[in-house]
């Protein structure tokens, strides 16, 4: 009487053995050509700022939402590099944290993404890599179930700090980063403000949407 499913029973270990085999070759298929993917994704990005560079806080005070700027950040070891912002919400009236040594950590909502569009780290469900016709609803919002981060200026990558100098308290950007000046060429374990850590892949470009709450002294 057992023979019938002793007869299948190979059968079922293939289908098992193969839906397996097809998750595990999905999950590494998406990340094969990571670092040509990536910097395909900045350079498109970098093609759709074009000449629009700001390199004061007067020029980045004009920029209109919506509209896609450059910024340098100064990284040691890779030479100069470009971030690429914009802005979702602008507030000319907020402070700006200049990082002069008097404010040394910013109180911000943000969540990082990869360019597939998932979260490596988030305070909200905001925006992602995806999202390049951000903004599109205020259901984005952080809500008030949702705690902001206090970043330390030591512990930013080198894009990120130059990217938030010219923010204003307020105000909402979307930020993308080359990996050449966020977490490098290699994995990198940060990390995360509740504790715990997190691994972001070599040659990784972070896109983040970033809310600045306040100066923290």
């Amino acid at each position: 009487m057992r023979k019938p499913f002793l007869l299948f029973l190979p059968c079922l270990l293939f289908i098992v053995g193969a839906m397996a085999s097809c998750d595990e070759v999905e999950e590494v298929g998406i990340y094969d050509n990571w670092q040509a993917r990536n910097e395909a994704f900045i350079d498109s990005i970098k093609a759709e700022t074009g000449d629009n560079f700001v390199a004061t806080i007067e020029k980045a005070d004009a920029m209109e939402p919506g509209v896609l700027f450059a910024i340098q950040a100064r990284t040691a070891g890779t030479g100069n590099q470009y971030v690429y912002c914009k802005k979702l919400v602008a507030n000319k009236d907020g402070e700006r944290p200049l990082f002069s040594g008097y404010h040394s950590a910013v109180s911000a909502y943000y969540c990082g993404s990869y360019i597939t569009g998932t979260f490596f780290d988030a305070r909200f469900d905001g925006y992602t890599a995806l999202d390049q016709q951000a903004p599109t609803s205020p259901a984005k919002d952080p809500t008030e179930f949702n705690s902001p981060a206090t970043l330390q200026t030591n512990n930013m990558v080198s894009g990120f700090m130059w990217a938030l100098q010219f923010m204003r308290i307020g105000e909402r950007w979307m930020i993308y980063i080359p990996w050449q000046c966020g977490y490098g060429a290699s994995d990198y374990t940060v990390k995360l403000p509740d504790g715990t850590t997190k691994t972001i892949l070599g040659h990784s470009a972070l896109t983040f949407d970033v809310v600045l709450d306040r100066m923290i002294d």
